[in-house]
């Protein structure tokens, strides 16, 4: 049976150890927040993930996942160790290597005491030369061993989705090792074999910073895709007739292209696009290069919180004093994750420009709350957010908020205008019940005989 320890209990690492111990692998998970162990050994994430209750339920029964306060206890108790501490951004926008680099002192200590050769292998976001500038001499000081020889290094990027990582973690597209020689990616290659069997996706291995860089152009990509169609929805807003979903719809089914990643709106939020892309700019930068798309994406994205602010504004001339409901605070659905959220940055120019914000999301709720406390108002359903509104904003296209009918709109707001900053409802039907506008859909064409 492998034995694998994860430096980390943040979603990633807490994601992949639980699917792992449900495949027979011993799993050890070391986290230094007390708190969230607490959470963890009482079956209760401190984050919402759909399945991931159950699995930790079933991973700790089973006793092939056990949680440490320790991580040089994990270590010495595991063949194979995964880094999974986050990287958070420092003003610049580069990362921060403050945990990384003391989960590997912690590890290089740990590694001193062991006679059997031990893998490192690191999945936190890093940029390019990380691993063995910083990393690599790490470990080999305070193990006093040689890497490659005494013990082995990886990186091993991870590619999961918030609301979808456990999915992503058992059926992943392809896994990238980049070792720091032959064996060191043998011997994590083995795992997954073990890990995936019949399953197991497309594996490329390849050097250290190959590795490390392909992490931040997986990213990069999407996220400038993604400010892309959002660039041509705004180009459709203006043009009568034009419908961005349509336009999608047709360049995605050209398979240089394909269909993901193509849903406009508000632009993207959470823990990954915005710190890798700003990260990613910075190690340009540091670089001597100055990466004006990467660039321009990131500020394409920020500039689609000020057109909403703007079109709710040309519909109540002034926002002082507007009762304004917020439909969704998470960053997307299938979370409770309210970092770098579309939400947050709405609902400060709002409350800036004087408006009177009430929200309502089923998950994210508590997490905002601890953030903006008593400045908004906090509804426990969507039709209750609704209620005396004078414009609502649809953020987060949760499965719920698809059921809503016009007149849900029609009958509790009192004025009933909606932003639809996801394309969830069907212009023709909202239209005749209320003051209907969507993101990327220009004035619509008179009807021809």
């Amino acid at each position: 049976m492998y034995r694998v320890s994860f430096v980390g209990l943040g979603p990633v690492g807490l994601c992949t150890a639980v699917c792992f111990a449900t495949k027979d692998i011993a799993v050890i998970g070391s986290e230094m927040d007390t708190a969230k162990v607490k959470q963890i050994k009482s079956i209760n994430p401190p984050f919402y993930e759909p399945n991931l209750k159950e699995l930790l339920h079933k991973a700790i029964r089973s006793g092939n996942l056990k949680i440490v306060t320790n991580n040089e206890e994990a270590v010495l108790k595991s063949d194979i160790t995964f880094i999974t501490v986050g990287t958070p951004s420092n003003r610049d926008g580069s990362i921060s290597l403050q945990y990384v680099i003391e989960a590997s002192e912690e590890i290089g200590k740990a590694l001193k005491k062991k006679t059997a050769v031990h893998l490192v292998a690191i999945k936190s976001t890093v940029t390019a030369g990380t691993t063995l500038n910083i990393v690599k001499p790490i470990l080999e000081k305070n193990s006093e061993k040689k890497c490659g020889k005494d013990f082995f290094l990886c990186v091993n990027p991870e590619f999961l989705s918030e609301g979808n990582a456990i999915k992503g973690t058992f059926n992943p597209d392809y896994i990238v090792i980049g070792g720091y020689n032959e064996k060191s990616a043998e011997t994590l290659e083995n795992l997954y074999k073990d890990f995936h069997k019949e399953n197991l996706p497309p594996i490329l291995k390849t050097n250290i910073p190959t590795a490390e860089l392909i992490k931040y152009a997986n990213n990069t990509f999407l996220a400038t895709k993604i400010s892309l169609i959002n660039t041509i929805a705004n180009i459709c807003e203006k043009t009568p007739g034009a419908d961005v979903t349509k336009v999608a719809e047709a360049i995605g089914k050209d398979h240089r292209i394909n269909p993901y990643f193509l849903n406009a709106g508000l632009g993207w939020g959470g823990s990954c696009f915005p710190k890798d892309l700003k990260a990613f700019i910075a190690y340009s930068k540091k670089l001597g290069y100055n990466p004006t798309l990467i660039q321009a994406a990131y500020k394409a994205n920020q500039d689609q919180v000020k057109f909403t602010i703007e079109k709710v504004k040309d519909n109540l001339k002034t926002l002082k004093g507007k009762k304004i409901a917020i439909l969704g605070l998470a960053f997307k659905p299938n979370t409770d994750d309210i970092r770098e959220a579309r939400s947050l940055k709405i609902i400060s120019q709002l409350l800036k420009q004087g408006a009177i914000v009430t929200a309502y999301d089923p998950m994210a709720t508590a997490n905002v709350k601890k953030i903006l406390k008593k400045r908004i108002n906090y509804a426990s359903s969507a039709i209750e957010c609704l209620r005396n509104a004078d414009c609502a904003i649809l953020v987060t296209e949760w499965e719920e908020f698809k059921k809503l009918k016009p007149k849900d709109f029609a009958e509790n707001m009192r004025k009933p205008i909606l932003i639809d900053s996801r394309r969830i409802y069907d212009y023709e039907k909202f239209s005749k019940r209320l003051r209907y506008i969507a993101v990327g859909l220009g004035e619509p064409l008179k009807p021809q005989p």
